[in-house]
Formats: structure tokens, sequence, C-alpha cells
């Protein structure tokens, strides 16, 4: 028998796992009917009741529910699968299909704020001493340091965590910071004693507490966090009805606010109002469904409302006589219940949010029909009604994220915002992609990389950003440019078109190509490159932004600077070290020869005009064609004569030696084995340079033999 009961249980714990609920929930009362052992009764009655909770039928989920708390003293931890299934109810789409709220911020607000563009995407309030992290979006200081100490931080916005080490070490923005307080003074003001009221509220100093946050509402009456705190300080004192009015406040700025629906059901809870308290909890958790305060309090209102009914009264619930009430009307007409149907939307006119009064709540007899107005819901009723509110609320909140800003506080920007709030302080000129350092201060993103080029230190107050530095990603901060994008659309365009010019004369490979002065290179040969001086790191950095990849690469010349002929080298790839140095894997493109020499900021450019062999055919293609093939031979005779650590060196810097072309002239700068062995031949730059100058294919392959003579006999010697 007990080897039937085991299978039959597997059987049921399968069907549970493949989700066929009523399978499992049958198999659940047949063992539970044939169970003797009443210590096993209310595992099993749980599963049962769990089953059908997950299958959509909630009413007969509560009193099973019921039984097992009359009969084997449910615990609140038991009804974490009705409390799952009761929060989905409430965040099921609505009937008409319309889509699931979007932007839904994860701690359960608008991902704007109430604040617009000026809101912090932790808190949902006023932005005060905004912190901007690596991605580029701004949070208070504080919610940072806050969200660090508890969990590893990732931005609210984009969800980039990958460069967040220690988010506490961030500055406060110096410019956003000003800007902020300059515009909104009344805004920053309510902040400031809404810190200074919780800082009283910790040294358990209500009163005083209390009088700071009624001078904050004053200058801030849209501050949903501050009625919600105000909230929590009522109920300190036992203000309880103040409380439950503050809350409601708050729900109406903000109502889709988790915080708020907590503030909301703590007072609830807090005057007798049971029912309605479990019903803000599970909007809460629809959400915000980690809010363990909210899942743990509304498990232990779901088991007071499952509990026997009993003369005591437990402590935590002040006025019990209207919840005994309220619990007696629940088992009367919980089995009354259809479950799959949902009850039309409660009429009502007042704003998402608003709670019922108490006479609106009052308990009324059974027989009023589900809809009647003035008819208290008991707990499995208030759900779905919770559930219609919350979809009406959610279609309510799809709105336009064109407008960032707010029109009354656009307006008073508008009159406020001042070009030179705006400025650079190192080109002195507004804001060009700006970006913020870890120390809090805001520059153009080309004029911070210019400074890094020079010291690896903050330009304003000398922090070392040499970690900074070495991440070479720098995001722009989005707030401010979306600021000036707004506020300032002809300077930011003026800013634009000089930008937009400067990359054009960059990209041009004709006229001021950059010109790197050091050594010799050739076509086709790789040539690293160590990258430290500050002028070539603009350079380099400029070659790649401009998306050309390319500079000139020439001897230096002690009378013009550099010399007449060059090689195009191409960038392949750029590795950056934490003090700004750089190793860059470039390799030869094409030979040109200089027009003009110029300078620009520091390094050497160029006009320049490109190099190519002249062709030739007939008797002479066959002459070029059969040196080409004597001279290669040569080349290989002479590789191959080297000693085993010389050719190891050679080919481990240069690669092996390119194949013999069967068309020599089939390049415009000839076989590329030719400048393979003009790079590994023990010969100075200066005695290099007129093969790269040569258009002539046999007069490069004449020289490159007479070279190869030499070292042979000065072998043998």
């Amino acid at each position: 028998m007990g080897t039937e009961s085991e299978c039959m249980l597997q059987l049921a714990a399968e069907a549970f796992q493949s989700k066929n609920y009523d399978l499992a929930a049958d198999i659940y009362e047949h063992q539970l009917s044939e169970l003797a052992d009443p210590g096993c009764r209310l595992d099993l009655t749980v599963k049962r009741a769990d089953a059908l909770a997950l299958g959509g039928k909630l009413a007969e989920a509560f009193g099973v529910y019921r039984q097992a708390s009359e009969a084997e003293g449910l615990r609140p931890a038991h009804l974490d699968t009705l409390l799952v299934c009761l929060v989905e109810h409430i965040g099921r789409r609505p009937p008409g299909g319309g889509d699931a709220p979007r932007n839904r911020h994860p701690a359960g607000g608008d991902a704007t704020g109430g604040c617009g563009a000026f809101s912090c995407g932790l808190c949902l309030g006023f932005l005060f001493e905004p912190a901007t992290l690596p991605c580029g979006h701004c949070f208070c200081k504080r919610c940072l340091d806050r969200e660090g100490a508890e969990k590893p931080v990732r931005c609210r916005d984009c969800g980039d965590g990958s460069r967040l080490t220690d988010v506490r070490s961030y500055r406060v923005n110096v410019a956003l910071s000003g800007l902020l307080c300059k515009w909104f003074p009344a805004q920053t003001h309510a902040v400031r004693l809404r810190r200074e009221g919780n800082g009283l509220y910790a040294e358990k100093r209500s009163e005083e507490a209390l009088e700071k946050y009624n001078q904050a509402i004053l200058m801030a009456p849209s501050d949903h966090i501050l009625f919600s705190n105000r909230s929590q300080i009522h109920s300190t004192l036992k203000h309880y009805e103040m409380a439950l009015r503050d809350a409601e406040s708050a729900c109406r700025l903000k109502p889709h606010w988790s915080k708020g629906h907590v503030r909301k059901a703590q007072a609830l809870a807090s005057i007798g109002r049971t029912e309605e308290a479990l019903r803000e909890y599970l909007l809460c958790l629809s959400m915000q469904p980690d809010c363990r305060l909210a899942r743990s309090e509304a498990q232990k209102l779901l088991s007071d409302f499952l509990a026997p009914l009993t003369e005591q009264v437990p402590d935590r619930i002040l006025d019990y006589s209207s919840l005994l009430s309220s619990r007696a009307h629940l088992k009367s007409s919980i089995a009354q219940l259809d479950a799959p149907t949902v009850p039309p939307p409660l009429k009502t006119s007042q704003p998402p949010g608003h709670a019922q009064s108490p006479s609106e709540s009052a308990l009324l007899p059974s027989t009023l029909p589900p809809d009647a107005p003035g008819r208290r819901l008991h707990p499995c009723e208030a759900v779905k009604a919770s559930g219609i509110r919350g979809q009406e609320e959610a279609a309510g909140r799809k709105r336009d994220r064109s407008a960032e800003l707010p029109g009354p506080w656009s307006s008073v920007v508008d009159d406020l915002v001042d070009p030179t709030d705006l400025e650079c302080s190192l080109c002195m000129r507004i804001f060009y992609e700006p970006v913020a350092t870890p120390c809090g201060h805001t520059f153009c993103l080309k004029c911070l990389e210019r400074c890094l080029d020079h010291n690896p230190k903050c330009p304003l107050c000398k922090e070392e950003l040499s970690e900074f530095l070495a991440r070479r990603q720098y995001c722009k901060t989005v707030l401010m440019e979306n600021l000036i994008s707004k506020y300032l659309p002809t300077e930011l365009l003026e800013r634009q078109n000089v930008n937009q010019e400067e990359i054009a004369e960059l990209s041009n490979l004709n006229k001021n190509v950059p010109i790197f002065v050091c050594t010799m290179a050739f076509p086709t040969v790789p040539c690293p490159l160590h990258i430290f001086e500050p002028c070539y790191r603009l350079m380099i950095r400029r070659c790649m932004e401009t998306g050309t990849k390319c500079f000139g690469m020439c001897l230096g010349d002690d009378l013009k600077g550099f010399a007449d002929y060059g090689c195009l080298l191409e960038i392949r790839n750029v590795e950056f070290f934490s003090d700004g140095r750089s190793v860059v894997d470039t390799i030869g493109r094409r030979r040109f020869k200089v027009v003009q020499h110029n300078q620009r900021d520091g390094y050497n450019t160029a006009d320049i005009e490109y190099l190519e062999d002249v062709k030739v055919e007939g008797v002479a293609e066959q002459e070029l064609q059969s040196l080409h093939n004597v001279v290669y031979d040569q080349a290989l005779v002479w590789l191959n004569s080297l000693k085993v650590e010389q050719k190891e060196r050679i080919l481990g810097h240069f690669g092996p030696m390119p194949e013999k072309d069967s068309e020599p002239q089939a390049s415009p700068n000839g076989p590329s084995w030719c400048w393979w062995l003009l790079a590994v031949l023990p010969l100075e730059g200066r005695a290099q340079l007129p093969f790269l100058a040569l258009t002539s294919l046999k007069e490069r392959l004449s020289g490159i033999r007479r070279v190869l003579l030499f070292m042979t006999r000065s072998r043998h010697r």
C-alpha cells in the first residue's frame, strides 16, 4: 500500500511539474481521503491547494487553504504559491488584449519619474547632487551610495554594470548640480529639509522630523517621497489617519511607485482595514515582485484571513472586530465564488491610487451583488478588483516619451538657461559631447582627451585619472547632452558644423595628411609602433575617429623636418595602456611624394601625391620578368645563408618571405617580396629611401640585385 501511495505521489509531482495542475489536485485529494497519518495531512493539503491556485481555481483553493488552517495550523510560509497566483492575477493583461505596461521601472515607478528629465532613476524623485556613472546616466549621489552598499550596482536606465566597481567613489557632478540648484531652488531646498528630517527621525526625534517634512511639503507639494516619508513619521507618532492620507497622496502623485503602496498598506493595517491593506500589498508585488516587506506582510494577512475564528486578538492588529466580521463573511461566501470569471471594473470617479473611505468600505450583507456600490469586497473579490484597477492604471501610464521635460519645469528652465553655465572650462565654448570624470568635472570629450594625452589627471582638481584613462570608453553625459540639445539648439548646431568641417578636413588623404616622423615603412610590410608622445596620441586618435585609420610615415630630415618620400600606413589595431601610451599595429599601403610640408596641433602634416610603378610592355616586359625571377632566387639564397638565430628573428618580426608573383606588374607598388626584402636587409634608412621613390620596377630590382651581390661578397671576405 505504501508503495502504491508513493507512486501516486510521484505521479502527482510529475503532473505538477508539467503544469497539469488539475490532475495533480485530483491525485492529492484522493491521497488525502486514504491517508491515515494525520502528521502528513498538512503537506498534502497545501500541495492540493497550491495546485488548485496555479490551475486558476482560486475560490476552491481558498477553501482548501482554510481547511488546512483550521485542522493543521497553516503558517504564512505555506501561502507563497497563493500569493504568487494573486499577484499574477493582478498583473494579468487586460481582457481586451492590450499590451502589458511598458517602461516600468524596476522599483515600480515610471522610468522618467515625476520630475521628468530631472528625476533620479533610483528614488524617482528630484535629482539632487547627481553623480554620473561611466555609462553616462545620472542618479542622486546618496541613492547610489545606498544601492552600492546593499548589492552590486547596475544602471537602472541602461542595465550596464560592467564598468561599475565602487560607485561610492563617484563624486557629485559639479556642473549638473550647480545647474539644478540654480534652476530649481525650491525643490533643492525641499530635498535638504527632507535629509535633515531623516537625520532627526533616525535619532528618534520624530516631532522635529515631522516639522521639517511639513516645511518641505510646503516648498515641493508634488514630491511623492515627502508624503511617503511623512506617512512613516505619522505612523511612528501613531497618527494613523494622517499617515493614511499622506500615503494616499503619495499614491496619487506616483500611482506606480511600489513604496507608496507599501506605506498605504501599513497605514490601512494600522487602523484595522486589513482587506484593503492586503490589496495594496498585492498591488505593490505586481509592480515590484522582489519587495520582501510586501511579500511577508501579505503572507501574514492571508494567514490571518484563513485562520480559524477565535476570541484571541493578535497584538499586531489594532481593530480586530471588523476583521473577524469580514473573515466570517469571507468564509461564508468564498464557496459561492466563480474563480474563472472576472467582475466588471469598479465604477469610481476617484483617480488611480485613491483608497475608499471607511463609509465606502463598510461591511454590508452578503446578499448585495458583487458590483453593488458600497459593498465590502472579501479578499478574493478585492484581488480581482485590484487587477482591473492595476490594468487601468497601466493603460494610463502609456505616455509620450518624446517630451522628456514636463511643461511647467520646461518653461522655468527656458527663462533661466544661460549658455555660460554650459561652457567647457578648457575650450570656453558650449559643451560638445560632454563627459564627466569620476571626480565630478565635465568637459568636452575631445578637450578631455587632449588634456589626458599630456597628463593623466583632472584638468581642474588634478585628481589621478589613470584608471579612467585606461578604460578608453568615455560615454557622454546623457542629461547634459539633452539639456544642451533642447535649450541651446543654435549653439549646438554651430559646434556640430565646426566639428563636421574638421572631420572632413582630417579625412582628406591628399591634403594635410598626418605624418609620423620616425623610420622607414614599405608597402605590404607590417610596422608596429609604440606611441607615447602627446602629439602622436592626438594624431592616432584623430585617424581612428575620422575612420580613415591612415597616416604617413617618413624619415626625419634636418632641414625640412621630414623626407620628401614616405609610405602611407593603415592602422589595424590599437592597444592602449593605463598611462595613455599605446601600441599601434600598422601595415604599409601606398607610397607617396611630399608636395608641401605643414604642421597641425604639434605634429607634422603634408600635402602628398601617390606614386605608382610605370608599366612596360613587349620585349621590356620579358626582360623584366627574367630579371624578377633571377633576383627572387638570389634573395632566397641570401636568406637561407643566414644563421638560424638571425633568420628566426627576421621571420618572427616580419613574417615569412612572400611568394614570387606570377605577374610582377600586377600591383602599382610592384611585387610585395621586394618590399619585404628591403625591410629585412641590413641597410640604413637613407640607403632604403631611394628605393621607395623609384617608379621603375626594373631599376628597383637592379638595385636590390647589387645590394645582394655586395652582401654575398662581404660575407665571403
